[in-house]
């Protein structure tokens, strides 16, 4: 089985990534199970993908082990590109919110624009196994084409993934943390996934 670090420090999307390759012959280990010093990655990328690559190759660098980094970046729909927070989704005016000060300042926003705001997410991955081979990827595969934000939280809150609370099924018009079955977007984005490494693989290991 191949282990591969996944560089981050949340514990939820170290669960999310398992769930989605489950079955497949890798076995997934999150910063937190690293018992060494963490190196910080400034993340100053314009996209999400320069981010991701930022910080495969930060982890890769110190820990020698294969690594892949995610990131992503939240777009409004009717909203100029000087108020959009693209990759800049937890940092506000130069600091990292906590979870619950994410929702209080997303719903507002939705509150600004009328109680509800139609978002997407645009996601990148970058899995980087030796000195010389990497591999990369952005694009709606992986992405959230279309979904709401609305100014009132769900009563129910996830540890790591604070947006879900905000966040509605356009189809739908439920919260994601109502829907008892993941929707056609999570599978299309599960699949991206497992389809990336599968094809990384390939190549490699």
């Amino acid at each position: 089985m191949k282990q591969i670090l996944y560089g981050t420090r949340n514990d939820a999307k170290v669960k999310q990534m398992k769930e989605a390759l489950n079955g497949m012959d890798i076995e997934i280990i999150g910063l937190n199970d690293i018992k060494k010093k963490i190196p910080e990655v400034i993340e100053d990328g314009k996209t999400p993908l320069e981010n991701a690559k930022k910080k495969a190759e930060a982890y890769f660098q110190e820990f020698k082990i294969p690594v892949f980094s995610c990131d992503t970046g939240l777009y409004f729909e009717g909203i100029k590109d000087i108020d959009q927070p693209g990759v800049y989704v937890k940092r506000v005016k130069g600091r990292e919110l906590s979870d619950d000060e994410m929702i209080e300042y997303y719903s507002k926003i939705a509150k600004k624009n009328g109680g509800e705001i139609i978002s997407c997410y645009e996601n990148a991955i970058c899995l980087k196994i030796d000195e010389n081979t990497s591999f990369e990827y952005q694009g709606p595969e992986i992405s959230v084409n279309k979904f709401i934000i609305s100014e009132k939280p769900y009563d129910k809150k996830i540890k790591g993934f604070p947006l879900d609370s905000l966040s509605k099924n356009i189809m739908t018009n439920k919260y994601y943390l109502e829907e008892k079955k993941p929707d056609e977007q999570e599978n299309r984005m599960k699949e991206g996934v497992r389809n990336f490494f599968k094809e990384s693989f390939k190549h490699t290991i």
